[in-house]
Parts: structure tokens; sequence; C-alpha cells
């Protein structure tokens, strides 16, 4: 046990499991205002939660920077730090929603499968211009019988996709190394 509670306690990966926490809780915090505003809370809209995303792999970035390397962030762990507070926060707010839509609101995620649904019937004649008439089917069949527990990997799936970008700009900007073969 003390093993395990040994590679847990470094300073990069203590900072970015507590950042990534509270991104998750924060981000699913959105999703709750957008589902008491009445909005579809797993439509596109909440691609916005990508902002609070940011702003907290920039306060990861800058506080260990800041209290942990003396000012220094080399540009791997930057990108260790944004890439660990992504994948938890993605975690356990796609945990929160599932357990949300499982045992709260069910009709969330009916609403969602849908609208996803309707997507396709609009979009039929485009697809079928590169897909035949039974892969159409088998994919409408697919979206259908989709379970809650699609969200999660919906959830951590379209995260990454979309933090690739911004990581990779905030650990450029918060990298600051010591060249010090230029200081003698």
């Amino acid at each position: 046990m003390q093993q395990i509670i040994d590679y847990f306690n470094k300073p990069l990966l203590k900072v970015s499991m507590v950042f990534g926490l509270i991104t998750g809780l924060l981000v699913f915090i959105f999703f709750l205002g957008l589902y008491f505003l009445k909005a579809e809370p797993l439509s596109n809209i909440r691609v916005m939660d990508m902002g609070i995303f940011i702003i907290l792999i920039s306060g990861a970035c800058w506080y260990y920077r800041k209290n942990v390397g003396n000012g220094l962030l080399h540009l791997w762990e930057a990108l260790t730090i944004g890439y660990v507070v992504l994948c938890v926060a993605a975690i356990i707010n796609g945990w929160l929603i599932y357990l949300f839509v499982s045992y709260i609101d069910p009709s969330v995620f009916t609403d969602y499968i849908s609208a996803g649904l309707e997507l396709l019937n609009h979009d039929r004649k485009t697809q079928l211009s590169y897909l035949t008439d039974p892969e159409f089917l088998d994919m409408y069949k697919v979206v259908q019988n989709n379970k809650p527990s699609i969200i999660i990997k919906n959830e951590i799936v379209q995260k990454f996709i979309l933090g690739i970008i911004p990581i990779l700009v905030i650990s450029l900007i918060f990298r600051r190394q010591d060249y010090g073969i230029y200081n003698k």
C-alpha cells in the first residue's frame, strides 16, 4: 500500500489530479446550470465548457511553475499537467453526468438520443452519398440502442479531441526553462 501512496506522492501528479478534480466538478456544475436553464445539457452548447478546462489547466501550470518549479516549468511538465487535468476532469464529469442521467433525470439522455437520431434523419441524403443503405441503418440502430454509459466514453474522447491544441498552446506559454549554459 505504501508503494501506491509513494507513487501518487509526486508534486506533478498531485497538482494535476487536484486541479482535475476541481475542473471536473466545475464542468458538472456547468452541466447542471444548463439543465436548470432548460437548455439541452448534452447538446453542442457544452463545448463552451472547454473554457473552464482552459482556465484551470492554465491555473495548474501557473501554480506548478510558481510553487513547485521555483519559477521554472519544462514543456513536458506542462504537457503532463494539461493532459492529466483534462483526463481526470473528463472522467469525473463523465461519471457524474452518467449518474445524473441514470438516477435523477433519464429524460436528458433520451432527449440526447432523439436529437442524434433526428440529426441522422436530417442529413440522410448526404450520408447516403458515401454510405450504403444497410450501413446507414446499422449506424441508426447503434445510436438508437446506446445506453447512458456511452456518455463517459463520449466525454473523454470529445475533451481529448478539443483539448489537444489548447494544451499545446498553454504549455508553450507557461514553459520557462533554465538555460544555465548561457549564463556562464
